[in-house]
């Protein structure tokens, strides 16, 4: 089954810490996602002089579930869910629920 939510894709956090927030899809990881200024934490690293590593306070994104984000609807201004539609020649679109409309041209 291909995934309802790929890279660059713009979703909204539906549940946790940072719901509501919108950001871009950087990365997806089977049913984690990391998305861009969201589940934003704080790490205290050491530094390393043979690795090149300054040390001090360091923020990094964590990835979230795939079931807390919903991607982003332009046209509604909300988050969505995602269907599948079969076209003729056996190819696989992505569209809206809602509205039927296609993500993918």
């Amino acid at each position: 089954m291909a995934n309802r939510i790929k890279k660059g894709d713009q979703v909204v956090v539906t549940a946790g810490k940072d719901k509501g927030k919108k950001g871009d899809v950087v990365r997806v990881d089977g049913d984690r996602v990391v998305v861009s200024n969201v589940n934003v934490v704080k790490r205290h690293t050491k530094p390393n002089p043979q690795a090149g590593i300054a040390g001090g306070v360091v923020e990094s994104e964590r990835s979230i579930h795939i079931s807390n984000v919903a991607l982003f609807n332009p046209a509604t201004g909300k988050g969505e869910r995602i269907g599948f539609k079969v076209l003729e020649d056996g190819r696989k679109l992505r569209v809206f629920r809602s509205s039927g409309e296609a993500l993918d041209a």
